[in-house]
């Protein structure tokens, strides 16, 4: 196998390991992460936003549930699972932290819209950490706009603890931005999008992160607007790589491009060609995902927001350890294949919420310092 090479630490950046947040990439030993909740979970509205991106299956039960809190029959075995996941991290000597508890079924709004919210299943989704900055990100999804809101008595806690805090301007989400007449592509169709570039959008689960590099999807969820705000803010220090996608409904990158470790990254073969992947990308190995085993017994799968490919959605504990979905087992041999150590543990039921381990935590802290990995 083909190895990268690693800069130095940068001196500079050792005075950042003082702050209790710092996440420079994906694969840094984990001590500290936010996982997501389940409680107060509400269906969100009939929105383009939200039933564009959804499977076809779901896209025609999800309006029932509209603005309703989601059922004890789907919320009950999801529980479990999120519950045996956090004493998984805990069992590894990982500090969980936790949002508050909202209830997300009560309305809000605009003087141009309203709207009622969504969850805290997936922390990734809306705040962007690089080092020791936390960043607040501008969600296209009306039913997300306060989302974040959750989370304000940690990131009061990680501001007077020394950490970086700002939010991307928020969007004004008028009906210009969107197509409301979105359909998704027919194979072979080139990808469009539910949003155009009316003002900057974009969700943190569409970038990784590894050190001074970064890279993105744009998605139903991330414009290229978004990705220049991004771009501009983070300055010359940082680059951001665009990966191009093949998905018919584009919505985060961590199923389709997912580092794993130094030199390593996992990709989704029906949305990535491995040609386009950027240049700078050469000197790593490439893990081609298997096509995901299939799922049978849980009520729940057609009530899922993601596709078969959340199998990629694993989490990086450190260079070596990664927490995979336990009935993945063509995904679990891959991994072993390639040098890495697979933690199988059961999060399926979550995927009605929208996500698995990636999109359910957000790493707060990892042990290291910003480098360069090409």
């Amino acid at each position: 196998m083909s190895s990268s090479a690693v800069s130095e630490p940068d001196r500079t950046t050792e005075t950042a390991n003082a702050c209790v947040v710092n996440s420079w990439n994906e694969w840094d030993p984990l001590e500290e992460v936010v996982v997501g909740r389940l409680e107060g979970a509400a269906a969100p509205p009939s929105h383009v936003t939200m039933v564009g991106n959804l499977p076809r299956k779901a896209a025609r039960l999800y309006p029932l549930l509209a603005g309703r809190r989601y059922p004890r029959l789907l919320v009950k075995p999801a529980q479990r699972e999120l519950d045996g996941f956090v004493r998984l991290l805990e069992s590894e000597g990982i500090t969980v932290r936790r949002p508050d508890i909202i209830d997300f079924s009560v309305r809000y709004g605009s003087p141009n819209w309203s709207s009622n919210g969504f969850c805290t299943a997936s922390p990734r989704d809306g705040i962007l950490v690089i080092g020791d900055q936390l960043i607040e990100t501008p969600m296209a999804w009306r039913s997300r706009y306060f989302e974040t809101h959750a989370y304000r008595r940690l990131l009061k806690e990680y501001w007077s603890q020394g950490a970086r805090w700002i939010s991307a301007p928020k969007p004004q989400l008028l009906d210009c931005l969107y197509d409301e007449r979105f359909m998704p592509p027919a194979k072979g169709e080139p990808v469009r999008y539910i949003i155009n570039e009316f003002e900057p959008v974009f969700d943190a689960a569409d970038f990784v992160r590894c050190g001074r590099d970064l890279f993105v999807t744009r998605s139903n969820a991330t414009n290229t607007s978004g990705i220049a705000w991004l771009r501009r803010h983070l300055g010359s220090e940082f680059t951001i790589h665009e990966i191009t996608s093949h998905c018919p409904q584009p919505l985060h990158i961590d199923t389709t491009f997912v580092p794993l470790a130094p030199g390593k990254v996992l990709i989704n073969p029906e949305y990535v060609d491995p040609r386009e992947l950027p240049a700078i990308l050469k000197s790593w190995d490439i893990l081609v995902a298997p096509e995901p085993d299939p799922i049978r017994g849980l009520r729940n799968l057609h009530l899922s927001m993601v596709s078969k490919w959340i199998s990629l959605n694993v989490l990086m504990l450190d260079p070596e350890r990664v927490v995979v979905e336990a009935s993945q087992v063509s995904m679990i041999k891959l991994l072993k294949d390639h040098g890495f150590k697979p933690i199988p543990c059961p999060l399926m039921n979550y995927k009605p919420f929208g996500g698995s381990f990636h999109c359910a935590t957000l790493d707060i802290r990892r042990r290291g310092t910003l480098q360069s990995y090409f």
